[in-house]
């Protein structure tokens, strides 16, 4: 790639175009900087929410929380929205604010360098190169499905496929099914099919907590009023997020607090599973919300249904269209679905991004990730990330940590335009370390970290690298602006290891 001329160069690259893409696309054009352009892998945009197509599919956050401030939406159509209203949001927000011209789809990105001479990206991707002076990865952490390695899997005779890579040519009606997991989609997944397949088994190596979802359709009047109205929208937003921020000390400060959302749990189970056998084998021995609480008002009634089976074992080997569990149970089926989760601590994207010193983010990352404010990583200089390490939320709505993560996108760009010339800012090492060893200080007293469960928040070595332990207004706060003394300024040529601080470049500019 390097040295040769003639290809397109821009401002900035955004690699993805779900919530984190097209948000950074919206602030980009905010901010005045049209030099931008959206690198989309698939044919369409949407990330997760394009997808996860799976039958059941929601969301478990409320609509009027789960989408963008600058981009509200009165006509949610229900409290809790499905997947096919959530992609059409993200259409209308591609089209509202002008980013089909800056998005480029079917240019799925192979390899990031960084060239330290020309203090830019070097980017290929399936269309072509390019190179970006700023790359602003939002691949997002739930994008790469994770299927695991199970003996004789490749000699099954039947379906197989990943709950984000539903196969909707393939008719699950009058089949024998195993659902494999019991992670957010799956409980949404065993409900929607139940009804349908002859029988079902679900693999339950650890049994969630579960709690009622209040679903409803939004009425024509209140979609009227919040149309009218912008101000009860606010209001209703407003309330949602209070809510869920009041909650937060409990996760992070005062597990115990968390008894009687346990029995509220143990009673929506209850009301549904009648057997005190399977209500045995779904009840969590770990501290509700050390794993995410999932919501569902469907999916106990459909593990009470006699064509349903729940092994309370994961799935060991495959041989031939029998499934063995770890207990030993077998079971005979014609399709495995796979509802085992994502790459969120390994992140394939880490493996494509070479650094300053030759080294990928993946190698830099090899004994878990970490970065500053959830988003630079020392020795990527000009490369940030949305829904970076520990911004992750047990509770809450994960575009209120998008929009934090825009904010800080907005003041790097604004500091880079201070300091002039061609220019690089480099995370400095200490800082990183800094900030994430005050982040991890303050997980060791959080649900998360002491509830007892082993969840995907953890990393190989047992670290929780995914969640933020704090509020969604204090992360605001520290990501409201970019301190230059946690950077080194990196010139063509050189580098000014003294810190800079922010009113300094204020007070140059304005000397100017």
């Amino acid at each position: 790639m390097g040295g040769r001329e003639g290809r397109e160069h821009v401002r900035v690259a955004v690699i993805g175009s779900g919530f984190g893409g097209l948000g950074a696309a919206v602030r980009l054009r905010r901010e005045g900087v049209t030099d931008f352009v959206v690198l989309e892998r698939a044919d369409s945009v949407g990330g997760t929410w394009r997808d996860n197509s799976y039958p059941g599919c929601a969301c478990d956050v409320p609509s009027h929380l789960y989408s963008f401030s600058f981009a509200p939406n009165p006509d949610w159509p229900r409290t809790f929205s499905g997947q096919p209203a959530i992609r059409a949001y993200l259409e209308h927000v591609a089209d509202t604010f002008g980013l089909r011209r800056h998005i480029r789809l079917d240019s799925e990105v192979l390899m990031m360098r960084w060239d330290a001479d020309e203090l830019r990206w070097e980017i290929e991707t399936a269309q072509g190169e390019l190179t970006a002076d700023v790359v602003v990865s939002a691949t997002g952490p739930l994008s790469e499905p994770k299927l695991p390695e199970v003996p004789g899997l490749a000699g099954f005779p039947g379906k197989v496929f990943h709950s984000a890579r539903w196969d909707h040519d393939y008719d699950l009606g009058g089949k024998r099914v195993a659902m494999i997991g019991t992670g957010a989609s799956a409980i949404q997944i065993v409900p929607a099919i139940a009804p349908d397949v002859e029988r079902l088994t679900l693999f339950q190596r650890t049994p969630p907590w579960v709690m009622p979802r209040t679903d409803r359709a939004i009425s024509a009047v209140e979609r009227w009023l919040h149309r009218q109205l912008p101000f009860t929208r606010a209001a209703r937003r407003g309330l949602l997020w209070g809510i869920r921020e009041l909650q937060v000390s409990a996760f992070t400060k005062r597990p115990n607090q968390l008894g009687l959302v346990e029995a509220l749990a143990k009673a929506n189970m209850a009301r549904s599973i009648k057997d005190p056998a399977l209500r045995a084998r779904l009840t969590p021995s770990y501290r509700i919300g050390c794993k995410r609480i999932l919501l569902s008002s469907e999916y106990y009634p459909a593990l009470a249904r006699p064509n349903v089976d729940l092994v309370a074992s994961g799935l060991k080997e495959v041989r031939g269209s029998v499934l063995v569990a770890a207990d030993g149970t077998e079971t005979e089926v014609d399709a495995i679905i796979f509802g085992t989760g994502f790459h969120v601590t390994d992140m394939p994207i880490a493996d494509r991004v070479v650094g300053a010193e030759g080294k990928t983010l993946a190698d830099e990352w090899k004994d878990g990730m970490q970065s500053l404010r959830g988003a630079t990583a020392a020795g990527f200089p000009n490369w940030m990330t949305i829904i970076g390490p520990n911004t992750g939320l047990g509770n809450s709505s994960m575009i209120l940590m998008i929009e934090s993560q825009l904010n800080y996108m907005a003041d790097y760009l604004r500091q880079l335009g201070m300091l002039g010339g061609k220019v690089a800012l480099a995370a400095r090492p200490s800082a990183v370390n800094k900030w994430n060893r005050q982040v991890q200080a303050r997980m060791e007293r959080t649900v998360w970290n002491t509830g007892g469960c082993t969840s995907w928040y953890l990393d190989a070595q047992g670290r929780n690298t995914t969640v933020w332990p704090g509020t969604t207004g204090e992360f605001r706060r520290e990501t409201r602006t970019v301190d230059l003394a946690e950077y080194e300024v990196v010139r063509v040529g050189e580098r000014e290891r003294v810190p800079v601080t922010v009113g300094a470049v204020r007070r140059r500019c304005r000397g100017r």
